[in-house]
């Protein structure tokens, strides 16, 4: 009696042969209420979730459907008399208008076509040349600027035409056949800005300012997306570098260039900031002249030669892509009655804004009006009869558009030397 009782306390107490005392694995025990919740949460989840795709359908239904709907308001210029085609028009020499796809890149489309109709002027040759070349590098200044400013300065897909030519200036120009920057049929931007965006926010989330590194990764992103530039290339049986073939192949000088506006804002016949948000390194170039003065230089160079990249605002019902010009409507102002006045009180209000930037490359005086013609790299341009050209009347240039580019030489025989 006293073996078995023995026994017993040794297999009681887990003391047979091979077994020891400490720790073990043993299987996780559920309490069957919360299996039950975690089978009602599944149950709510497919419901929420089922209930969630239904809004979401009919919200996207309900956005197609108004996108579908929308509408604009158009001045319909039955009384127009327009030039009937770019054929018309005395035109500079200028490539095919291209169109900038799904970007904000009117600013180096339009000087880059610029610098191409200079070229031709100035030494015949007629070159397409790359405009994401330049944007290339105008993101990296974008980013250099924004971590020297500590994430304070303006980031956009928008710039200036005097930028793209500071571009030119400092990283050279390529042939579009070296580096068209894109890696399908199309140039489509909205994927490389955002990513750009979102690691220069975390850039300033975290106070990274070590401007090495930020440029680092802003050209990763670019060169995913654009393609690494050329450090060098060939073209016409010559090796060249891009600084090189800018600077001894297409005689390109930026000095050459002036930028001019006519705005009450500041002194005339001085320069001042361009204060719109594409300015975005505060550039004090510009030179500011009386309105009148402004039109008479625009004229002059376009007639005498000289094409002309200009930027201003698109915005208005009376600029009628689909009938491939821009007037202002006499509902707004009589045109008659445009002057510097009344140009300054639709920059102050903001009814006139630093919108689109395009080429002018042609001229025409036409029942009793000058008109221009515009090689215009977006959208607007291909709605119409003419794909990528535009006619913009003479009072709507006065009244909407803020600065132009153009040679020293088209300005100088009016306002001599500044």
């Amino acid at each position: 009696m006293r073996k078995v009782f023995v026994l017993m306390l040794i297999f009681g107490m887990g003391l047979v042969y091979g077994a020891k005392p400490g720790l073990e694995y043993i299987p996780y025990r559920q309490d069957d209420i919360f299996r039950q919740i975690d089978e009602n949460r599944d149950i709510e989840k497919t419901t929420r979730d089922s209930l969630t795709r239904v809004i979401l359908d009919r919200q996207k239904r309900e956005a197609e459907k108004k996108k579908e709907e929308r509408i604009r308001l158009r001045w319909n210029m039955e009384d127009v008399k327009r030039p009937s085609s770019p054929a018309v028009f005395q035109q500079i020499y200028h490539f095919d208008p291209t169109h900038q796809d799904a970007t904000g890149t009117c600013w180096s489309f339009s000087a880059t076509s610029l610098i191409e109709s200079e070229t031709a002027r100035m030494t015949g040759k007629k070159i397409k040349l790359s405009e994401m070349h330049t944007v290339y590098y105008e993101y990296i200044e974008k980013a250099r600027r924004y971590v020297q400013e500590r994430g304070e300065s303006f980031l956009g897909e928008g710039s200036q035409i005097n930028s793209a030519l500071r571009i030119m200036d400092w990283y050279g120009i390529v042939p579009e056949s070296v580096y068209p920057g894109r890696s399908g049929e199309y140039h489509d931007h909205s994927q490389l800005f955002e990513e750009i965006a979102d690691y220069l926010d975390y850039v300033k989330e975290k106070n990274i300012w070590n401007e090495d590194k930020v440029l680092s990764g802003v050209k990763g992103i670019l060169n995913y997306y654009l393609g690494e530039p050329p450090v060098q290339f060939e073209f016409a049986g010559k090796t060249w570098t891009p600084g090189d073939f800018a600077r001894d192949f297409l005689e390109f000088r930026v000095d050459d260039y002036v930028d001019l506006m006519s705005t009450m804002q500041y002194p005339f016949n001085s320069y001042a900031v361009f204060d719109v948000p594409d300015n975005w390194w505060k550039d004090s170039s510009y030179y500011n002249i009386p309105l009148e003065t402004w039109m008479n230089v625009l004229k002059h160079a376009v007639t005498n030669g000289y094409s002309v990249a200009i930027g201003g605002d698109i915005s208005e019902p009376s600029l009628y892509e689909e009938k491939d010009m821009a007037v202002v409507a006499p509902v707004d102002i009589p045109p008659k009655l445009i002057d510097q006045e009344a140009r300054e009180y639709r920059i102050y209000n903001g009814c006139t804004t630093d919108d689109h930037g395009i080429h002018i490359v042609g001229y025409t005086r036409h029942a009793g009006w000058d008109w221009y013609l515009i090689k215009d790299s977006s959208s607007d341009g291909r709605a119409g009869e003419f794909f990528g050209y535009l006619f913009y009347r003479e009072d709507f240039i006065k009244l909407k558009m803020l600065g132009y580019t153009v040679h020293r030489d088209a300005v100088e025989k009016i306002l001599g030397k500044f």
